[in-house]
């Protein structure tokens, strides 16, 4: 099954209501690039009228996790993810569109690589920047995954 934007949206209407009704959408999907998008909007935004950071980690640990999901869906292993560890950098209000890109997917491919060959589970970082209609950097998440070879 080859993963679409479309498909990823479909999926978070049954797994991840709350990403779904706060307005996280995926909106791109490659072999290394994932790109979500989330508007500021009334049921998402904080006391200070702008987007809730959590509402910005979701949409930003889609476009991580999304890629990592799709590698996962081409390797034809069972495979299991999941986030061990993550940390953020907020350095503007986050209003209007945003944009979380994340440009990790080779990382991923080597990760998988050494699954399948050690037996043994693997960490890695994967980053994404959210940035504004503008194209200026709100903010930033890194997520540590793990993934491990399911028995």
């Amino acid at each position: 099954m080859d993963m679409t934007p479309m498909k990823i949206n479909v999926f978070n209407i049954f797994k991840l209501p709350s990403a779904y009704l706060c307005g996280v959408r995926a909106k791109y999907l490659d072999d290394n690039r994932c790109v979500v998008s989330v508007k500021h909007r009334w049921i998402n935004q904080n006391p200070f009228k702008s987007m809730y950071w959590v509402v910005q980690g979701m949409a930003a640990e889609l476009s991580t996790g999304a890629l990592v999901m799709n590698k996962i869906n081409q390797c034809n292993e069972k495979i299991s993810m999941l986030v061990a560890s993550n940390n953020s950098t907020f350095t503007k209000k986050a209003t209007g569109r945003i944009k979380f890109i994340c440009k990790d997917g080779a990382i991923i491919d080597k990760a998988i690589e050494n699954t399948i060959k050690t037996k043994e589970g693997q960490t890695f970082w994967m980053q994404a920047i959210g940035t504004n209609s503008d194209d200026v950097e709100v903010s930033t998440f890194n997520f540590e995954w793990t993934i491990k070879l399911k028995s």
